[in-house]
Parts: C-alpha cells; structure tokens; sequence
C-alpha cells in the first residue's frame, strides 16, 4: 500500500510557512517583551508625563549607539507643545557636550543665552529653543536627531558638532566602534529600536562580564571610558576614516534639512590653543606635536603672534589623541554653507577669535581642552545670535535690542554655577588624560555659593535645590538682585512652572525695573489667562502709570467674571485717569489735576503711581 504524496500546492505552502516561522516566533518574542514592558521606546521624544500636551526628550534616546549602555548619556528635560502654538518661534539644538553646556548644562549652555536674549529682544514672540545634545556622541547620533526633530515643525536648527568624530559613540577610535561599513552602522541603530536585539545585547553584556571578570569603573571619567583607539596620527587612514565619517554624516543631514526647507545654522569649531598642551605626541616624527607647542610658547613670548596661531593650531592638529576636532572638520563646515542657501555658516571661531588676545585661543575663553568657560558660552550664543539676525530668521521687529555687554550683566548666571563648573572641571583634570592633581592643600571656601556648589559638584544637592537656597538665602539677606537671578535661572529650566515667572514679576518691580515687571507676569497670563494672573498684569500696569495699557486687561476681567461688581467700578475709574492724565498734558503745572490723579490711583491700590502725582 503507497502512501499519499502531498501536492505540489501543499508543499509550496509548507516550504513558504516553514520560511516564515521562524520570524513569526522572532515577532511573538517581540510582542511578549513589549507586553511585559522590557527594554526601551528609543524615540528621541515622547510624551511628557507631568503634563502630556507636552513632547520631552526621551532619557533612553542615547542608548541606540552605545555598545554599552551604562555610558549612555541623558539629555535636558526641555518641553514643547504638541500642539505647536500660534507667534512662537520652534529652535532645536543638537550637537555634542559643548551644545549641552558641559560642565555648567542649565543655564550655562548657549542656548539658553540665546533664549534669554531673544525672549527680552522680542517680548511678544514665544521661543521655544529644544536643546537635544548629549555629551560622547558624534555625528551619526546628530544625524538620526536631526532625521527626527524634522517632523516636529522646527523653524531652525542650531548645529555645533565635531570634536567626538573619534571618541565619541560610534566613533573610529571609540570603545562604541561597531563598524566602517555604514550600512552596518545603520542597520544595527536600527534594530537595536527591538526589544529582541535590546535583550540579546544585554545577555551578551552579562557573559562578558561573567567571562571576563571586568565591570566598568564608574569612577573613570567618560573620556577614558569611550576611547579605545588613544593614538591615531595625523592623516594615518583612522584619520581619514573619522573626516569622511564626519563628512557622509553632515552631507546627509545638511541635504534633509535643505530638502525639508529648513534653516539651519551650522557653526564652526573652537577648542583650546594656547593653554592645551597636547595629550599624546609622535615619536621620530616630523608631525611632532610637542615639537610644535614648544615653538608656539617661543614665537608667542617674542610677539611673533602670527607664526604661534600656526604653531599652535598644528600642534593641536598632530596630537595623536584626537579629543579635539581636526582643521578639516571646520572646512567641511564651511564647505556645506557655501553649497546649500538654507545652511547658514554661524562664524564661532571668528567670535572666539576677535574676543582672544591676538586671535589665538586660550583659557580666556576655554575651560580645559575645547568646552567653553561662561564667557565663552556667552560668546557662542552671540556667535548664534548674529547669525539668526544676519539671516533675518525673525521676521518680527526687535522690541528692544540686547547688546553683547547687557547679555552678560543680566543673564541668570550665579556664582554657585561658576564655581560648580570650576569644581567639575577640577576634579575631570584630576584624571586622565590631564592628569593634573588637585594641589596639596586645597580647600574650598566656605562661603555659602562655594558650600552650595561644593555640594552640587558631588552630587548632594540637585541644581533645583541649590537654586532654591540662594533664592530663601537672598531673600533673607534682602539681596533682591541675587533673589532675581535665581528665580529667572529656575524660570528658564522649569518653563511650565508660573510661580516662578510671577515672582521674577515681582522682584523686578521691587527693584524699579517695571519694563521687565510687566513682561514676566504677562508672560504669566499668557501661560494661564486666569483672572488673577491679569489681575496681577492690570494692577502692575496701573502701578507704573500706564492706565491704557491696563484698560484693555481690565475689560477682559470684566468679561472673565461679569458677576463681580468691583471690577465694572475698576474701570470706570481708569477712565476717569486716563481722562486726567490727557488735560495734565495740555496744562502741566494743575495741582488739582495732579491731586486727583493721585487720590484715583491710590483708590486702585496703585500708590506707587500716585506718588508721581503728589
């Protein structure tokens, strides 16, 4: 007896099911991971969870291009409307651990310079600047934010990259290196959004550990932690390798962002000169960095300034390790703002320059290696700034500019931030590759900015808390300039917080600066059109003697609660002011007209005004 073959069509079904089972189970592994809530959504922003009409970056966004996560960086908890509101202007910024601020982050980053310059040069446009940086990332994780901050409705994109085309995740010479296939490269970024592939990694994470006994010291800094490759000569192929990388990278995002009909303001490099001895020199080579430091202190201390610009930058060029961006980064830059109209080139190393003692770049400006000191922050965001003007981004007019001079006086910068990023840059030189001790003998001071910074550089306090004691701690020593600066620095990190636009309100009018008074608590309104916040708005108006102004508030009041009967006499008695003060012009010098400005104001509670008419 025979038994019975199968079809032809049955077996062609077979072989197709057979084909795909395999994954059918790969895609039920999937779902059941996903179920069970293992690994990472590593999109680059999800919805805020303390108020989800809100995008934020996602904490777990880095994790794709580290080979190990525990160096995965975090970002800055930066939200912005899902709904993109009307007369607001959407700035992402992406770059590497100089567009984040290191080691200041907060308010020390460039762009929040930036943000606080153009939030008072054009008061009634709403900023949101969208900082996306991370510290030990490169120009594939800029390029995959870039491909993603596209569909969130930007109107510019602010990019400062290219010091970590080595040591950086991914890069040539990086403990993060997987490849120089680029479509590898690609390819594994994307299948580590799988949970399958975040599971099998960390599986092959906990046998090498197991097999070889290491566990990644957390006391080493990153640096060491991400740089694997620690000598690679100039134009050698790991060089060359890194340029191109770099180059395939920004050619990419530029020709997106171009196609995408972005603006985008690409900004050259700037990393210490003059007070960065190379790290690691060539032995027996012409291309000897120390050779060239050397030669650069000789021409410098003889006024030869020309021949030590040169000597210095290629000193910097042949330092074998490769912690700072090589000449060739900054000419791909420029090359890509001469080929595409929406790139525009933003000129840093020009400011740097202009703003360093005969154009060679030094502590003046830098902390240690390449990462900006507080002025130089300041410079980058100025550096920014005229750019975004020279492109006439903002099509609104300038309500009051901000000088360079005045950005520095007013910004929201505490010494417990200098003296912070003092204090961490300190204790990173204490390791390699610096390698500088700390000196025998150091102790802090004991003033309450050093202990408050003393105790945020160890990890005690958060920035949040030390802010909130200067603030309780001004306020007692009735240091109200000192108060402001703190609320106005906690204001720019916590924008959907009110308190602390309405307090910055009134401490700016305490100290005489009603301008600024009036913009934070309309600012207030704006964020909540609650009729105390334009009740605060109204009476602050009133008491600055600017009863038109008010008039226009007072009537929405009046239309917010109908029932209430004080605001109807409200407004009638601002009328009566506004009457007034219109006769006063035509005959100055009425004592009775100033009399009863006076006794009007004060009915309003708005004594302040009054005592101009007394």
């Amino acid at each position: 007896m025979t038994s019975k073959q199968p079809s032809a069509a049955k077996l062609k079904w077979f072989k197709v099911f057979a084909a795909v089972l395999p994954f059918l189970l790969l895609a039920l592994i999937e779902l059941v991971l996903r179920a069970f809530h293992y690994g990472h959504d590593t999109s680059l922003f999800i919805r805020y969870p303390d108020n989800t009409d809100y995008w934020v970056m996602n904490k777990y966004a880095s994790e794709r291009y580290f080979s190990d996560t525990s160096n995965a960086t975090m970002g800055s908890i930066e939200p912005f409307k899902v709904e993109k509101a009307a007369n607001t202007m959407r700035i992402f910024v992406l770059g590497e651990s100089t567009t984040a601020g290191y080691p200041y982050f907060h308010n020390g980053s460039f762009h929040r310079w930036l943000q606080y310059r153009l939030m008072h040069t054009y008061p009634d446009k709403n900023f949101e600047i969208i900082n996306v940086s991370l510290t030990a990332v490169n120009s594939y994780t800029v390029l995959d934010f870039g491909k993603q901050v596209v569909n969130y409705q930007p109107d510019a994109v602010l990019i400062y990259t290219g010091h970590n085309e080595y040591y950086g995740a991914l890069g040539v010479g990086s403990t993060s290196h997987i490849g120089s296939s680029r479509f590898w490269v690609q390819t594994i970024l994307n299948l580590r959004k799988l949970r399958l592939v975040q599971f099998i990694d960390n599986v092959l994470a906990g046998i090498k550990k197991i097999s070889t006994g290491k566990v990644i010291d957390q006391r080493e800094n990153l640096m060491k932690r991400m740089a694997a490759s620690q000598e690679i000569a100039y134009n050698s192929e790991e060089y060359k390798e890194g340029v191109k990388q770099f180059e395939t990278n920004m050619s990419e995002l530029c020709s997106l962002m171009h196609d995408k009909n972005i603006p985008v303001f690409l900004s050259t490099l700037v990393s210490n000169e003059r007070d960065q001895k190379p790290f690691i020199s060539s032995i027996g080579s012409t291309n000897n960095a120390d050779q060239q430091f050397k030669q650069a202190n000789t021409s410098y201390s003889v006024a030869d300034y020309a021949n030590a610009k040169r000597q210095y930058v290629n000193a910097k060029e042949y330092d074998m390790l490769r912690f700072r961006a090589p000449e060739a980064m900054n000419k791909i830059i420029e090359k890509f703002a001469a080929q595409y109209p929406n790139i525009h080139l933003t000129q840093t190393r020009k400011v740097f320059e202009e703003h360093s003692p005969h154009n060679i770049l030094g502590n003046e400006t830098i902390l240690e290696h390449l990462h900006p000191n507080l002025y130089g922050y300041a410079l980058l965001s100025e550096a920014f700034y005229k750019a975004i003007q020279n492109a006439h981004l903002i099509k609104s007019p300038a309500i009051k500019e901000m000088p360079l001079a005045d950005l520095l006086n007013q910004m929201p910068i505490t010494k417990v931030d200098s003296l912070y990023g003092a204090y961490t840059v300190m204790m990173l030189e204490a390791g390699w590759p610096f390698n500088k001790p700390i000196p025998a003998g150091y102790k802090r001071g004991n003033s309450f900015d050093e202990q408050l910074a003393g105790a945020l550089a160890v990890n005690r306090i958060s920035w949040a808390d030390a802010m909130n004691q200067l603030f309780q701690y001004s306020m007692k020593a009735n240091d109200k300039k000192m108060a402001l600066k703190a609320v106005e620095a906690v204001m720019l990190e916590s924008p959907l917080n009110i308190t602390y636009k309405i307090y910055a309100g009134r401490i700016n009018f305490d100290l005489g600066d009603y301008e600024n008074a009036v913009y934070y608590f309309k600012l207030a309104y704006g964020q909540d059109q609650s009729f105390e916040n334009i009740r605060n708005l109204y009476l602050v108006l009133l008491k600055t003697d600017q009863p038109e102004r008010a008039k226009t508030y007072i009537e929405t009041a009046s239309r917010m609660r109908p029932q209430d009967t004080q605001v109807p006499i409200f407004l009638s008695k601002v009328d009566e002011i506004i009457s007034l003060k219109a006769k006063l012009n035509s005959t100055p010098q009425d004592k009775g007209l100033r009399s009863q400005l006076a006794q009007d104001y004060h009915l309003l509670a708005a004594d302040e005004a009054a005592a101009k008419y007394k």
